[in-house]
């Protein structure tokens, strides 16, 4: 039989007042998936994320996580869940092994807390008031309290803010452990190069609709993003400028010495080695430089940016 999907989202529409937040939303993540969860602001990311953990009843539509309704079940729920919230406000009395500890009570858990302290880094502070921690020491408490009792699905929303690089690798190294554990991992971050790093799949939502939904290199085979294809040649001769100009896709050309730089608008690689052979050149090398998850947010973001 197959699975039941750790999140999926059925038709959910979201009104406050006369604003949509979100406009009939389907949206479903399979379990053992890392899933990026992108947006520009306003798009709508806040409002599905608190719809998922019950806080919000949708005005539309049904939310189920884990095979639990979202609004019927949340208490349930709430023991299978890891989640770090953005912003979250740490008690500044308690310290650092007393938020772990007050995590483990609400799940019902008993984690060993100086391994999980270890595994965040900041065992050392483990006994020091949270009041005086760094704000990155602050998401690594909080991102351990989100791994409190090996939850079924983790929920990270901005889980680098805060964090030095080190810090950031450290904290995608744990995500990356906890998949290979089990856990579904629903991801939602400005950082892109955090997203590209570990997600499996990736959903972009704007103006309240999903508007793409595929692995990074699905969404670049579907939208022009102007990859550049830089072609080692034993001559370049007026013939191979020609022949490449004239192709569809082709936005651009350039010569250094023996090598071709080509930008495709939606061109085909192919196409472009297939016409410098035909001129007679002979193809010594090629490489291919692919555009970031960053412009390919730009493209399905910005008001022109193409519909999935």
């Amino acid at each position: 039989m197959p699975s039941t999907p750790a999140i999926e989202f059925d038709s959910i529409s979201k009104q406050f007042g006369d604003v949509t937040a979100l406009h009939d939303l389907d949206l479903t993540v399979e379990e053992g998936e890392i899933y990026g969860f992108l947006g520009p602001n306003g798009a709508g990311k806040s409002t599905a994320i608190n719809i998922l953990l019950g806080f919000l009843p949708p005005t539309d539509g049904q939310a189920t996580v884990l095979g639990y309704g979202t609004q019927t079940e949340s208490t349930t729920l709430r023991q299978h869940l890891g989640v770090l919230p953005e912003g979250y406000q740490v008690y500044g009395r308690l310290t650092g092994r007393e938020h772990l500890e007050v995590a483990a009570e609400s799940k019902g858990a008993t984690p060993e807390y100086d391994r999980l302290l270890d595994r965040v880094g900041i065992r050392e502070a483990a006994d020091r008031k949270a009041g005086t921690y760094s704000k990155g020491m602050t998401q690594r408490l909080v991102f351990g309290m989100a791994l409190v009792g090996e939850p079924d699905l983790l929920i990270l929303d901005e889980p680098s803010s805060g964090l030095d690089p080190n810090g950031a690798k450290e904290m995608r190294e744990i995500i990356l452990e906890e998949n290979d554990r089990g856990t579904t991992v629903f991801f939602s971050s400005h950082i892109l190069s955090q997203v590209e790093a570990v997600c499996d799949r990736v959903g972009i939502l704007r103006a309240g609709s999903l508007i793409a939904e595929d692995s990074i290199q699905g969404l670049r085979q579907t939208v022009d993003t102007g990859d550049v294809l830089t072609v080692s040649l034993d001559s370049v001769t007026d013939d191979c400028v020609t022949a490449v100009e004239t192709l569809d896709g082709v936005s651009d050309v350039q010569t250094e010495r023996r090598e071709l730089t080509v930008t495709l608008d939606g061109g085909s690689k192919t196409a472009v080695l297939q016409a410098l052979e035909s001129t007679g050149a002979e193809v010594r090398d090629f490489s291919t430089e692919e555009k970031s998850l960053e412009e390919l947010f730009t493209a399905y973001t910005e008001p022109e940016g193409r519909s999935a």
